[in-house]
C-alpha cells in the first residue's frame, strides 16, 4: 500500500507458482489488503517445461520439443487459473538463459501467440534492467488495454471447509477433498 502511494504501478512478487503463490495472493492478501490486481505475470523458462516434461535436470541444457510441449502443459494449467478463476489476463515473462536454443524460444513464443497470450522474451537474466524493458512496456499495454474483470475464488463468509474444496478443485484439478468427520470438525 505504501508503495501505491509513491507509483503509478506497483509490482509484486507472489511466489511460486500460480498455483501457490498466486493463489494465496490473489485470495487472501489482495482480498484483505482491497487491493485489486489488473494483470498477473508468469515467468516462465525453456529449462522449467523441459522438466516439468519429464527431463532430467541433468539433461535441460539439449534441446528437446517433446519435453517442451509435454511440460507446456504445467504452464497452460496456470494460466487458465489466472484467466478462468481469477479474471485477470496473463502476461508471460519467457527468462531466457544461455542454453536456450532459437528453436525452443520460438517455439515457446509461437505457442503463447496461438494461445492469444501476451508473452516476451526476458533476459534479464543476462542484461540486467534493460534486459526487463520490453516486458515493462508490455505489461503496461495489457493494463491500459484490459477491462476490470479480477474477481476472488470464494467468499469470506463461506465455511473453512467450502474454501478448502474450491481450491483444491479449481485450482489443483481435484475431483473431490476427502477428510475424516474429526479434521471437518476441527476445520
Amino acid at each position: 500500500k505504501t508503495a501505491l502511494k509513491l507509483a503509478d504501478y506497483v509490482v509484486t512478487e507472489a511466489g511460486f507458482g500460480a498455483d501457490l503463490g498466486a493463489e494465496k495472493f490473489l485470495n487472501i492478501k489482495s482480498r484483505m489488503g482491497g487491493l485489486s490486481p489488473k494483470v498477473v505475470v508468469l515467468v516462465a523458462t525453456v529449462r522449467a517445461l523441459k522438466y516439468h516434461g519429464g527431463m532430467n535436470l541433468s539433461d535441460l541444457t539439449n534441446e528437446n520439443h517433446q519435453a517442451l510441449s509435454k511440460g507446456f502443459q504445467n504452464l497452460e494449467r496456470h494460466l487458465f487459473n489466472i484467466n478462468e478463476h481469477f479474471g485477470l489476463q496473463p502476461v508471460v515473462a519467457i527468462n531466457q538463459f544461455s542454453s536456450d536454443t532459437e528453436s525452443e524460444l520460438q517455439w515457446l513464443v509461437d505457442r503463447l501467440q496461438l494461445m492469444d497470450v501476451p508473452a516476451t522474451i526476458a533476459t534479464h537474466w543476462s542484461d540486467g534492467g534493460k534486459g526487463a524493458i520490453e516486458l515493462a512496456n508490455l505489461v503496461l499495454s495489457v493494463i491500459g488495454e484490459s477491462p476490470e474483470r479480477y474477481k476472488l475464488l470464494y467468499k469470506d463468509d463461506w465455511p473453512i471447509w467450502k474454501k478448502i474444496e474450491i481450491i483444491a478443485k479449481k485450482i489443483y484439478g481435484a475431483t473431490q477433498v476427502v477428510a475424516e468427520d474429526k479434521i471437518k470438525k476441527k476445520i
